[in-house]
């Protein structure tokens, strides 16, 4: 066993989510597609001899005692039965409360770099299963590229990653609660309002087709947006610099504009940066390059 490992968890966005309303176990079903992009949160974990525990560092914010990696650490060793004695250095790349699954990103790769590290106690199966103990969006990250996602979230369809697209995100530095956002959410179905996109096979296909004839929806933009107006500003912002598809990143608050040519995209993130702080131009990423 290595005594300490990298790894670096890529953020995710989601082109499409339709979000139905709250089922009778208190989740709300989900259709999306979930894009990883190339930034990245970067995870320092080591080994520490025959201790037992997890410790997390995090410079950049403060964690809440229990967080995604303390969560994934108590579930790994309660189904394998191993114990570790485990420090990890998180660096934050990924904005916290985002829409950009970094919390989710970490967790899955640090359950990753457990599992390998102890020689693979759980298989495939298995370990979408305990990822899915973590989080919702947990189990996505095992596979990473691109996915139909569905269920609650735990439910994952691998399909072929497109290698031709340019992402520019802007986080308007709003914080939004994932819990917060569903609540928004069910006002609205409580009003009768409603947002029809494509079906679930509709979105597979679209997916392939030119940016141009992508009809992708996010049911939380809207209640979302009326109730923070900026990340409705930063959208626009998007829109007039001539990306060719714009919407919000699950719950939010970042926002994303997709270009088919790179130089328009950097273009765009550069006029971008004179309004907002925090503008990332990215690729559709699978894994980072060092």
């Amino acid at each position: 066993m290595l005594d300490v490992v990298r790894e670096y968890a890529p953020a995710k966005i989601n082109l499409h989510l339709q979000v139905y309303p709250k089922r009778s176990d208190g989740y709300h079903p989900i259709e999306s597609i979930f894009q990883t992009v190339s930034l990245f949160d970067e995870l320092k974990i080591e080994f520490v001899g025959e201790s037992f525990g997890c410790v997390v560092k995090c410079d950049s914010m403060q964690l809440p005692e229990e967080n995604t990696l303390t969560k994934t650490y108590k579930v790994f060793c309660q189904e394998t039965g191993i114990k570790l004695g485990i420090s990890v250095e998180l660096t934050k790349q990924i904005p916290s409360g985002a829409g950009l699954g970094g919390g989710s990103s970490d967790a899955a790769y640090f359950l990753r770099a457990l599992n390998r590290a102890c020689d693979y106690p759980l298989s495939q199966s298995r370990l979408e299963f305990v990822a899915s103990l973590v989080g919702s969006d947990v189990p996505f990250f095992l596979f990473d590229g691109a996915a139909i996602v569905t269920g609650r979230g735990e439910k994952v369809k691998p399909i072929l990653p497109r290698k031709d697209l340019c992402f520019v995100l802007v986080y308007p530095d709003v914080h939004c609660s994932t819990a917060e956002c569903y609540s928004l959410v069910d006002e609205y179905y409580a009003l009768g309002k409603t947002v029809v996109g494509p079906t679930l096979q509709e979105i597979e296909e679209m997916y392939y087709k030119p940016i141009s004839e992508w009809r992708f929806i996010n049911t939380f933009a809207n209640p979302v947006m009326k109730k923070y107006p900026a990340i409705l500003d930063a959208l626009r912002s998007l829109e007039l610099q001539g990306a060719e598809f714009v919407q919000m990143s699950g719950s939010g608050s970042t926002v994303f504009g997709v270009f088919s040519d790179d130089n328009l995209g950097k273009d765009a993130c550069t006029n971008l940066r004179k309004k907002w702080k925090n503008v990332y131009f990215l690729s559709s990423s699978i894994q980072q390059d060092i």
